[in-house]
């Protein structure tokens, strides 16, 4: 099985080769190298469901899904459909009067979210999201610290760097803001000793997703509740790429039912048309930070029309077209079919694990890793490794993937997994 390849005509080799000079002089000449080494050296066109085509005229079947983006797949004609038609009315607020994006969003959101989280501060992104959840929690609790989790990833802005549980990337940064302490994910026991009446919140996801794909294990987000209660500190769950049915529920949040104070949402918010983000709150928390200064935290292009509109119209695919269920059964063929190849391949995997379309495959060698996604590509999948464990390969799909489609991609796994292995003569621990 390998992609369908052509040489590229004069005119997209010339487009692509402009690109590529564009980033290396002006965008990241360092991303730029590394995009060439590992054989990425083309440029996106366009997409359509689960499809990216290339300027070379590349198809690829995309299981990055934009790290969670892509959960309605690409340009799903709802919603292009509502932003076109806010388009033509009102594509940016002046932010003079009311508008009916942010608050009808607002509504739906709180209808949906699990427990008394009723309000809804809007943005642009998971980091802004996260930056928001951090200063309503220090500012409700009037508490300096936080804590986080080893390997977990919450953005790369300044507050939301400070909790992201892995030093390469805080380091360069440092210092950053004080008074976040990090515990292993899944020790309960090391999470209460750390939340402490200092504590202004415990932020935490029900997969860590840039870990590795680690799961919540039954009970951990209970503990964090009790844990958070006995202090009078506030429990965040980021559900930035757990949201909108990517691991089932609308909420990861509801299998385990344990409702935050704080949830930030941002990635297939926006149906991956627009972009947006939202941290969902308590009454007892908007009280809190929002009743002496309505404008202590803005943002002028969060909660655009535009947005809201896209945000709205993927909600209504989400049900419509069952997309929760869907992620289920598909995630539920993709990890059975994970773990049969692990099976055939002693020795290569150490473990396929996730909930939902969430998946990730570790390998017992990262430069085994390296290669299989490079060979996937070349068999016309895209798939990615996760930043803190480049280990593991992760599987997002867009939830309306077909049951061919999973078959597709394990068939490319398979055959890279092992072209891979027989590569580096071997796998050794």
């Amino acid at each position: 099985m390998t992609v369908e390849t052509r040489e590229p005509t004069p005119e997209a080799a010339a487009r692509i080769a402009q690109v590529m000079d564009e980033y290396r002089d002006h965008v990241n000449p360092g991303l730029a190298r590394l995009m060439q080494f590992a054989g990425f050296a083309d440029v996106e066109a366009t997409a359509s469901g689960t499809t990216l085509t290339t300027v070379a005229d590349v198809k690829y079947l995309d299981f990055v899904g934009g790290y969670g983006v892509f959960s309605l797949g690409h340009c799903h004609p709802a919603v292009i459909a509502a932003v076109r038609r806010q388009l033509d009315l009102l594509p940016l607020s002046t932010r003079t009067f009311f508008n009916s994006g942010p608050a009808g969003l607002a509504t739906r959101l709180a209808s949906l979210a699990p427990g008394d989280l009723e309000y809804a501060f809007f943005c642009n992104s998971g980091a802004e999201a996260v930056e928001a959840a951090l200063k309503f929690a220090r500012c409700a609790t009037g508490r300096p610290g936080f804590v986080s989790s080893i390997d977990s990833f919450h953005g790369k802005t300044f507050g939301a760097l400070s909790v992201t549980g892995r030093e390469k990337y805080r380091k360069p940064f440092e210092p950053l803001i004080p008074g976040v302490s990090f515990v292993p994910y899944n020790d309960a026991d090391a999470a209460r000793a750390a939340i402490t009446e200092q504590t202004a919140a415990m932020i935490v996801e029900v997969v860590q997703g840039e870990g590795g794909i680690h799961v919540a294990a039954p009970g951990y987000l209970r503990a964090l509740r009790e844990a958070c209660d006995r202090v009078g500190a506030l429990l965040i769950v980021d559900e930035v790429q757990t949201g909108m049915a990517r691991t089932g529920p609308l909420f990861a949040v509801e299998a385990e039912g344990v409702v935050p104070d704080i949830m930030p949402l941002a990635k297939a918010l926006g149906g991956g048309v627009m972009p947006i983000g939202a941290t969902l709150a308590t009454p007892w928390v908007w009280e809190r930070v929002f009743a002496e200064n309505p404008l202590i935290h803005t943002s002028t292009f969060g909660g655009n029309p535009l947005a809201c509109a896209a945000a709205m119209a993927t909600l209504d695919v989400i049900e419509q077209e069952g997309l929760g269920a869907a992620a289920v059964e598909r995630g539920e063929q993709l990890l059975t079919g994970l773990r049969a190849i692990q099976r055939d391949i002693p020795g290569a995997l150490v473990e396929a694990r996730g909930r939902g379309l969430m998946i990730g495959v570790e390998f017992a060698v990262k430069d085994v890793a390296e290669i299989a996604i490079n060979g996937m590509a070349r068999r016309g999948v895209i798939a990615a490794y996760t930043l803190n464990n480049p280990k593991v390969i992760r599987m997002e799909p867009p939830l309306n993937v077909s049951a061919q489609e999973i078959d597709h991609a394990l068939a490319a796994f398979r055959e890279s997994t092992e072209e891979a292995v027989a590569m580096l003569d071997g796998i050794d621990e």
